[in-house]
């Protein structure tokens, strides 16, 4: 049995998120269609982390086994064949048996993008807000992020973990000419919805709705209620897998 690394780059626009759903199109559900149309045979492919319906990656990470033998690029090629364009696999690679897409990673990196001003080309990838920010207020918000905390009040309640502490290794806003702002975060790990929550929390922050130093009381709670709505999920990127 060989284990098998893929790296994938998503619109998630048109999907119910990466998980396979029983009635509704995901991208998981779209490779595995795709691997059994090309091997003749059913193959888990194991994630890094599950984006939610209408979340973009540019390096989500995957594996899955198999006793075939093939030549990776081929295979990798007949998989963009089939897969629709909105899903590519930028790379295939064998790896050791012990690698797991999730459990062997280190940290995961996503980006949200806001537009200050109306958009055209990523108009399906940005939260747009016309309203002023303070940008500075953002900045000091997002760095109390920083370090291990338990993030239950930015989890979705229908959650079911029993762990919600995450470390924060990066938060910090990221500006260019072209009006964009754009929510670097580094973490462990995350809970679910959990960036979204935090967008959600520091655009109340930077509208003057919140104070930075809210990001300690709302922690504090540990319920979901304290922090603010979500952010949308068209924003939001996973950028990358680290290991």
């Amino acid at each position: 049995m060989a284990r098998f690394r893929l790296l994938i780059e998503y619109d998630g626009s048109a999907y119910a998120g990466w998980q396979i759903q029983k009635e509704d199109p995901t991208i998981q559900g779209e490779i595995e269609n795709a691997l059994a149309i090309i091997l003749k045979e059913k193959i888990p492919v194991i994630g890094a982390g599950r984006t939610d319906a209408g979340v973009h990656a540019r390096g989500q990470s995957a594996h899955f086994d198999t006793n075939k033998v093939f030549d990776s690029w081929r295979l990798q090629r007949s998989l963009n064949g089939i897969l629709k364009r909105d899903i590519r696999i930028k790379a295939l690679e064998p790896v050791n048996s012990d690698f797991h897409a999730r459990y062997s990673a280190r940290s995961r990196i996503y980006h949200y993008i806001i537009a200050r001003k109306p958009v055209a080309l990523i108009r399906h990838h940005c939260w747009h807000i016309s309203t002023g920010l303070d940008l500075v207020a953002m900045r000091i918000a997002s760095e109390k992020l920083l370090g291990t905390h338990d993030f239950r009040s930015f989890c979705r309640s229908m959650a079911t973990v029993s762990n919600h502490n995450c470390s924060i290794i990066r938060a910090e806003w990221v500006t260019d000419e072209s009006e964009l702002l754009t929510f670097v975060i580094e973490a462990n790990r995350f809970l679910h919805g959990m960036v979204r929550t935090i967008v959600g929390t520091l655009v109340d922050i930077g509208r003057g709705l919140l104070t930075p130093d809210d990001i300690y009381a709302i922690l504090a709670k540990k319920d979901r209620t304290a922090a603010a709505e979500a952010a949308p999920a068209r924003g939001l990127i996973l950028h990358q897998v680290v290991y």
